[in-house]
C-alpha cells in the first residue's frame, strides 16, 4: 500500500471547478494525477516490481514443472507453454484488482488524499479514470513477466506477442476499476477478504489458466463466458499460438464491456463517497 511514500507527495490545495454531473474530461486533470502517481512510483517501484514479477513466476514454475512433469501436453501444447500463457491473466489480476482495492481505500479513508485532489481542478470521473489507467499501464508491463519466463524455457516467440501488453492493459483497466468500485462499497478494509476469497480466487481458478475448461462440466464453461479473465487468457493464447479473428473480436468486446461497466459503477460510487 506504500502509505509512507504516498504521504510523502502532497497535493496542493486550491480552488477547483464545481463537481457537478459528469460532462467532459480535461486531459490536464488526468495528466496531473498521472504525474503524482509517477512521483510516488519512483519511490516504491522496486518492491512493487519484485512482488508483481516473482509471484506469478512462482505459479508458472510450480505448475509448469510440477504438473508439467506429470501431464506433459495439454490441448496440444506443452503444459509449461499452456500455463505460461494463462498465468499472464493471473499476473494482471494481482497487479490491478489489489491496488485498486487497497491503495484506493487507504488514500480515501486514512490519508484523505482524494479530498485534497478534488479541491483542485480534478473531478471524480477524471480521478477514477487516471487511477485506473495508471494501474492498467503497470499491469500491461507486469503481465508480460510470465510470458518472458516461459520463453526462457522454450516457448517460441511470435510477432503477435506484441499484442499481449495491450491485452493486459485492457484487462487491467477493467479489474482496476473493479477494485476501485469495491473499495467504495466495503464497510472496512477487512471486508476485502470476502472479495478475494469469494470473487477473485474463483475467477482466476476457472479461467482456463491451469487446465482447459472443456474438461469441466458444461455449465462451468458457460459461466466462464462471464469471467473477464477467461477472455484475457484466450486472447493471450491466441496472440502466442495463432490469432482467431472472429473469436478474438468477441473476447475483446467482452473485456471492453466489462471495463465500461466498471467505470460507470466506480465513478458513481466514488462520487457518492467523496462528494455527495
Amino acid at each position: 500500500m506504500n502509505a509512507d511514500a504516498d504521504a510523502a507527495v502532497r497535493t496542493p490545495l486550491r480552488t477547483g471547478r464545481p463537481h457537478g454531473p459528469v460532462h467532459r474530461f480535461e486531459l490536464a486533470a488526468v495528466a496531473g494525477v498521472w504525474r503524482r502517481e509517477l512521483a510516488l512510483y519512483r519511490r516504491y517501484w522496486t518492491t512493487t516490481t519484485f512482488a508483481s514479477v516473482v509471484e506469478p513466476t512462482i505459479y508458472l514454475l510450480a505448475f509448469g514443472f510440477g504438473f508439467g512433469s506429470l501431464v506433459g501436453v495439454v490441448a496440444g501444447y506443452r503444459y509449461i507453454d499452456f500455463v505460461g500463457t494463462g498465468v499472464v491473466a493471473t499476473a494482471v489480476l494481482f497487479t490491478s484488482a489489489f491496488p485498486g482495492m487497497f491503495s484506493t481505500y487507504v488514500r480515501r479513508t486514512f490519508q484523505h488524499t482524494y479530498d485534497g485532489m478534488l479541491s483542485t481542478p480534478v473531478d471524480t470521473h477524471e480521478l477514477v479514470t487516471a487511477e485506473a489507467t495508471w494501474i492498467a499501464a503497470k499491469s500491461g508491463v507486469y503481465g508480460c513477466a510470465p510470458l518472458l519466463v516461459a520463453m526462457a524455457f522454450g516457448l517460441p516467440p511470435a510477432p503477435t506477442m506484441l499484442l499481449v501488453p495491450l491485452i493486459a492493459f485492457v484487462t487491467g483497466l477493467g479489474f482496476g476499476l473493479f477494485g476501485i468500485l469495491v473499495s467504495a462499497l466495503v464497510p472496512s478494509i477487512n471486508s476485502f477478504d470476502y472479495i478475494i476469497s469469494g470473487v477473485l480466487t474463483p475467477l482466476f481458478l476457472v479461467a482456463g489458466t491451469f487446465f482447459p475448461l472443456d474438461q469441466l462440466p458444461p455449465w462451468v464453461a458457460v459461466l466462464a463466458q462471464f469471467n473477464p479473465l477467461y477472455h484475457c487468457v484466450e486472447l493471450v493464447r491466441h496472440a502466442v499460438f495463432g490469432p482467431q479473428p472472429l473469436a478474438d473480436l468477441g473476447h475483446v468486446g467482452a473485456l471492453l464491456l466489462f471495463a465500461a461497466l466498471m467505470w460507470v459503477l466506480a465513478v458513481w460510487r466514488m462520487r457518492r463517497k467523496l462528494i455527495d
